[in-house]
């Protein structure tokens, strides 16, 4: 691939973002100079990732949250993100398309990558996006949301499976579309 060290995104990786997401090539161009500040190897770690997650949700506790974004964005394995799977990362939490989000929130909810979700990974993303809610938020949720697996159970409900079954990506997706319930359960916003 060769490194790029002049300081500004390749052309090909430019263009190719700004088909993929709604950013402008100035706003990449500026995330791209910051990413090469705070990653002078080019590549973000798992812990670093973290960090940047932190900012965005400092009442509570983001870390295992982080850690699983990082993972369903670490598509080659290799324990970090270069600027294109970070870019896509926050493309995908924050601004992306519904079906695109979705598809992402299916490898987010596939711990194990065997292409299927089960309910106990269900359950532990569950606790992690519960980690994002600030306590004081936790205290105002209805009493069938105010646990993690509460949340989970609520969550399963909505496919229509037996606590030993598992799920497919279009089960998923489905259930997410045809279910408000279902879309609030898969994520935590904190501008609520």
């Amino acid at each position: 691939m060769g490194n790029a060290r002049s300081g500004a995104v390749s052309k090909e990786i430019l263009d190719e973002l700004k088909l993929h997401t709604k950013f402008t090539e100035s706003e990449l161009s500026q995330w791209y100079e910051n990413f090469q500040q705070q990653c002078p190897s080019g590549r973000i770690t798992s812990e670093e990732f973290e960090k940047i997650y932190e900012r965005f949700f400092p009442d509570s506790d983001a870390k295992t949250y982080a850690q699983h974004v990082f993972r369903s964005f670490d598509t080659n394995d290799d324990g970090t993100l270069d600027f294109k799977e970070y870019i896509i990362a926050l493309h995908m939490t924050s601004t992306g398309k519904m079906a695109h989000k979705l598809e992402w929130a299916f490898s987010l909810f596939d711990v194990d990558k065997n292409g299927y979700i089960t309910k106990s990974e269900v359950t532990e993303i569950c606790q992690a996006i519960f980690k994002l809610i600030p306590k004081e938020k936790q205290l105002q949720l209805p009493s069938d949301e105010n646990t993690a697996e509460k949340r989970a159970n609520k969550l399963w409900s909505y496919f229509e499976k037996r606590d030993n079954e598992r799920l497919a990506e279009g089960e998923f997706i489905k259930g997410v579309l045809e279910n408000e319930n279902a879309l609030r359960l898969i994520q935590y916003s904190p501008d609520k």
